[in-house]
């Protein structure tokens, strides 16, 4: 149980140290990206204002039924993320800062991060 907790501190201190350096404005805002064992989150976000300008997610009604049974893992991640580039397209944002969270830049949130980048995303 100790090794869950270290890990997830390990996370948290990864996350601190980027949040110094990454910040989202109107021009460029911050992509982030939230993972759990089940599901895989991205938000776009205008760090000036403070305001959340796309979410989706594995559990959010346009891909819930498209990623049932998938989306703990990569391919659940794809659609997370070609979602995430083909919204982010519609409202004219084209260019958007990496947050990875804390997360190692490895497996699904790669895969998420590929997605985007197909999808029309520049980062």
């Amino acid at each position: 149980m100790i090794y869950i907790k270290d890990k997830r501190l390990a996370r948290l201190k990864r996350k601190k140290r980027v949040r110094k350096k990454i910040e989202g404005k109107p021009e460029r805002p911050r992509l982030t990206v939230f993972k759990t064992a089940r599901h895989i989150y991205v938000q776009i976000i205008d760090d000036s204002t403070g305001r959340t300008l796309l979410t989706v997610s594995t559990i959010s009604k346009d891909l819930r039924s498209k990623a049932e049974g998938i989306s703990g893992n990569t391919k659940g991640a794809i659609l997370v993320g070609e979602a995430i580039g083909k919204k982010g397209v519609e409202k004219g944002i084209k260019e958007v800062v990496f947050d990875r969270n804390g997360f190692l830049f490895h497996g699904r949130v790669k895969a998420l991060a590929d997605a985007a980048r197909e999808n029309g995303l520049k980062f």
